[in-house]
């Protein structure tokens, strides 16, 4: 038997399971991209800077890419330019008594660079603990891991230049959070399938190379 219902509290609207668990993965979406601004960009939350990101990346693809401009010679150009009005600002402030630039304090803060030693230092520590595991370890699952993802990279970069890797890259990082977000229960499903059938010929591939090398130790 349910208790009764206390009159002086409020009463909560039930929320479908459905619905809260839609609410889930939407939130284990942002969550997992940070939470914070950088996961509002990419889930298109914060549609102004989504369309400047892909606007900025498409300009300089196509300034470096098809137009032919020098990368250093164009940062040059633009660096000068904004020095000189830098320059001129401040000179005709002082002679019109007007504000001078609005510049920050332009300085690293220790913080910011703690923050990075941090991170670099989480990846740096994976990649030595995947070494590890191939050299001493002799791990066949993680070396066959490591040699089917840089065998993929070597591939791929053979197709494209950096820059229009990068440029890929920036639109992949843009488009396929939004995507994956609306759509997560058909991509979810799909990807299953296909996981399903590529562990299917990992663990065939990796059966035989434990077959050839007991075999070769039954030789010795």
């Amino acid at each position: 038997m349910s208790a009764a219902q206390d009159p002086d509290r409020p009463s909560v609207p039930e929320v479908p399971p459905s619905a809260s668990s839609s609410l889930q993965i939407r939130r284990s979406v942002h969550r997992a991209l940070g939470g914070g601004a950088v996961a509002d960009v990419l889930l298109w939350r914060r549609r102004n800077a989504a369309i400047l990101a892909a606007a900025g990346a498409t300009t300089v693809w196509f300034l470096f890419e098809l137009a032919g401009y020098n990368f250093l010679s164009v940062l040059a150009n633009a660096v000068l330019l904004l020095v000189v009005i830098l320059f001129f600002w401040a000179k005709s402030a002082l002679l019109l008594n007007r504000p001078l630039p609005p510049l920050p304090n332009l300085e690293v803060s220790d913080e910011v660079v703690s923050k990075a030693a941090d991170s670099a230092r989480v990846w740096i520590n994976r990649v030595l603990a995947i070494g590890h595991d191939i050299a001493i370890k002799r791990d066949r699952k993680r070396f066959l891991q490591v040699i089917l993802s840089l065998w993929l990279v070597s591939y791929i970069g053979s197709l494209f230049n950096f820059l229009t890797l990068l440029y890929v890259g920036v639109i992949l990082a843009i488009t396929i959070p939004s995507i994956y977000d609306k759509y997560q229960d058909h991509i979810d499903e799909k990807l299953g399938v296909a996981h399903n059938v590529v562990m299917k010929q990992y663990g065939t591939v990796l059966s035989r190379v434990q077959a050839q090398t007991t075999k070769e130790k039954k030789i010795q």
